[in-house]
C-alpha cells in the first residue's frame, strides 16, 4: 500500500466556532504526525462559512511549529489569486525555517465565489481572457531559476531569504489538464478525486505515462486524494458520514454552512432525488470499517498506481475523526 498523507479543510461544525475549527487542525497536525503520516495539506478557500482558514499560509507555520516530521503544504495555494513573487517569498520563508518539510501544492481554480474572486483581486483585466494561471506558473518558475532574459525587469529580483529553494511544486486538479502540465513540466501531481467528475485512473496514469524529468523532479510522484470516514463497523462509519452526505446536499445547492451534526443528519427527510445525490456522491465518498475500507480502495489504489494516498475526513465529532485516522493508519500502514 502506498503511504498515508492528509489533507484537512478546518471544517466548521454546527455549535462550534471557526477557532475551534482551526486548533482542531492543529491537533489533528500533531496527531498524524505522531501516527506516522506523510503530509499534512491545508486547502486555500474564500468566504466559506463552513471552512475557518481563509489563510492557509498562516496555518501552514502554525502545523509545522507544534509537529515534528510530517511534511507541510498547501493543497493548494490557488496561484490565480496571489503575485508569483509573493508565493515565492512566502515558500521560501516557511522552507528557511522547516527546512526538508515544506510543499508547494499549486491550483488554479479562485477557491471562492466570482464577487470574491474579485474583491481578491484575482483578475482585474477580464479582455486577458478569464485563465492565467500558466502565465503565473511560468513566472514563478522563472523567478526561482533566474529564467528571465537579462533584459527583462524581473531579472534583477533577489527573493528572500536568498540560499533557500523553493520547496518541491505540486501541480493539483480534479481534471487531466494540471496532469498534462505537470508532466510536462516534470512537477509532482495531485489529484482530487473527493470531488473530480473526471476519472482518476485517466489523469493520473497520463501523468504517470507523459512524465519528463526536470530539475525539479527526476521521477513522477502521483498522490491521489480521497475522501474517506472508517470506524470500528460498518454501521458506526455509516452514521459519522450521515454529516457528510447531507453537507454535500446542501452545497449542491450552494448552501455552505456548517458541518451538520449525525443527529441533524439522521433526522432529515430525504427526498427519493437526495437518497439518489447521496448515493452517486458515494462514489466519491469512501465509507466503512478497516476490512471494507480495504476492500473499497484497493481497485482504486491499484487502477491509479497512485504513489501516495492522502486522505479528507468531514467527520463532525472531533475525536472520532481522530479516531478514524488511527484506523486507516492501522489498516494500511502509515508509512511516514
Amino acid at each position: 500500500m502506498p503511504p498515508l498523507s492528509v489533507l484537512d479543510l478546518s471544517f466548521v461544525t454546527a455549535g462550534s466556532t471557526p477557532a475551534q475549527a482551526l486548533r482542531n487542525t492543529l491537533d489533528l497536525a500533531r496527531h498524524t504526525d505522531r501516527l506516522g503520516f506523510t503530509r499534512f495539506w491545508v486547502a486555500e478557500h474564500h468566504n466559506l462559512p463552513s471552512v475557518a482558514s481563509g489563510a492557509p499560509e498562516i496555518m501552514f507555520g502554525q502545523i509545522a511549529a507544534v509537529t515534528e516530521r510530517i511534511r507541510v503544504g498547501s493543497g493548494g495555494v490557488m496561484l490565480p489569486n496571489h503575485a508569483p513573487l509573493m508565493v515565492a517569498e512566502r515558500f521560501k520563508l516557511l522552507e528557511a525555517l522547516f527546512p526538508g518539510r515544506i510543499d508547494l501544492g499549486l491550483g488554479r481554480a479562485p477557491g471562492t465565489d466570482p464577487v470574491t474572486s474579485y474583491a481578491l483581486r484575482r483578475l482585474q483585466q477580464q479582455e486577458r481572457g478569464g485563465d492565467d494561471f500558466p502565465e503565473r506558473l511560468q513566472e514563478l518558475l522563472l523567478l526561482e531559476t533566474k529564467g528571465f532574459p537579462a533584459t527583462h525587469p524581473f531579472s534583477k529580483i533577489d527573493i528572500m531569504p536568498s540560499g533557500v529553494p523553493l520547496p518541491p511544486i505540486w501541480l493539483l486538479g480534479s481534471s487531466d489538464y494540471s496532469a498534462h502540465l505537470s508532466a510536462q513540466l516534470g512537477l509532482g501531481f495531485g489529484f482530487a478525486q473527493h470531488f473530480a467528475s473526471h476519472d482518476a485512473t485517466d489523469a493520473m496514469m497520463s501523468y504517470r505515462r507523459e512524465f519528463t524529468p526536470s530539475s525539479w523532479r527526476s521521477a513522477p510522484h502521483a498522490i491521489l486524494t480521497i475522501a474517506a470516514i472508517c470506524a470500528e463497523t460498518d454501521a458506526d462509519a455509516e452514521r459519522l458520514a450521515s454529516s457528510a452526505d447531507l453537507n454535500v446536499l446542501r452545497r449542491n445547492r450552494g448552501e455552505y454552512g456548517p458541518l451538520p451534526s449525525p443527529e441533524e443528519a439522521l433526522a432529515y427527510d430525504y427526498s427519493a432525488a437526495e437518497r439518489e445525490a447521496i448515493r452517486r456522491n458515494r462514489q466519491r465518498l469512501f465509507v466503512g470499517s478497516q476490512q471494507t475500507m480495504r476492500e473499497l480502495l484497493a481497485p482504486l489504489l491499484e487502477a491509479t498506481q497512485a504513489d501516495e494516498l492522502m486522505i479528507t475526513a468531514a467527520v463532525f465529532d472531533h475525536d472520532a475523526k481522530l479516531r478514524s485516522y488511527d484506523l486507516l493508519a492501522d489498516a494500511f500502514g502509515a508509512k511516514g
